[in-house]
């Protein structure tokens, strides 16, 4: 049976208890966006207790933690540890906004995928812009899907699974049809394009599935009606 380690005493040591004080502060500079000197925390913390001494502690219990408290020119903040600077990554998120173009292009690819680039420039009746589907490549919402079995043999456009993902969409046929965005006064059907959301393989989907009904109508009519006499 293994023995439980202890120290010198023979006495199992605990950390120390954290008082209302050292809570506050580290909360504080933990919420901070950026660091903070002193003069600012004693504001944030109203006590009689010096606030170097506060910072000095709890920069003394996390010395040897994945993160450390740390002064640079009088100024205090929480800083991953340095020797295990090399496991974090730097990602910067920058808000990039579509382009009419690129929102219409998507459009169209949503639609009437899989699409080719000639057909997606005719729709809109204009030229592609330099960067408008890289742009879309580039967000992985939109990727190559072969190749369409015509003279040059054009590459296919599709989107992703990421694009489900971000607009929390689970299958492309839950996606809205023309008529219920302008109903829910989401566009404005005068002013736009009907062909961007027209005849694609979703709406023919959709047909089909309209017609399906139709016909299991007509076929359960047909069942219920008093046979003619002959």
């Amino acid at each position: 049976m293994k023995k439980k380690n202890k120290n010198k005493n023979n006495v199992i040591s605990f950390p120390s208890a954290i008082s209302k004080i050292e809570r506050q502060v580290e909360a504080i500079l933990f919420s901070a966006s950026e660091p903070l000197d002193i003069e600012t925390i004693e504001k944030r913390v109203q006590t009689t207790t010096s606030i170097n001494k506060i910072l000095e502690k709890i920069k003394e219990n996390y010395k040897k933690r994945g993160i450390n408290l740390i002064c640079v020119k009088n100024k205090w903040s929480f800083r991953t540890a340095e020797d295990l600077s090399k496991l974090m990554s730097l990602q910067k998120s920058t808000q990039k906004k579509l382009s009419k173009a690129t929102v219409e292009t998507l459009a169209i690819i949503v639609y009437h995928q899989p699409v080719t680039r000639s057909e997606i420039e005719e729709i809109r009746g204009v030229s592609f812009a330099a960067n408008t589907m890289e742009t879309l490549l580039e967000l992985d919402w939109v990727r190559p899907a072969g190749r369409k079995n015509v003279p040059g043999k054009p590459i296919l456009y599709s989107t992703t699974e990421n694009f489900l993902n971000h607009f929390n969409i689970q299958k492309i046929s839950d996606l809205p049809t023309i008529d219920e965005l302008s109903s829910a006064g989401l566009i404005d059907t005068s002013s736009i394009d009907k062909s961007i959301f027209g005849t694609g393989k979703f709406f023919k989907e959709q047909s089909l599935k309209e017609k399906q009904n139709i016909y299991t109508d007509i076929e359960e009519a047909i069942k219920k009606a008093p046979e003619t006499e002959k």
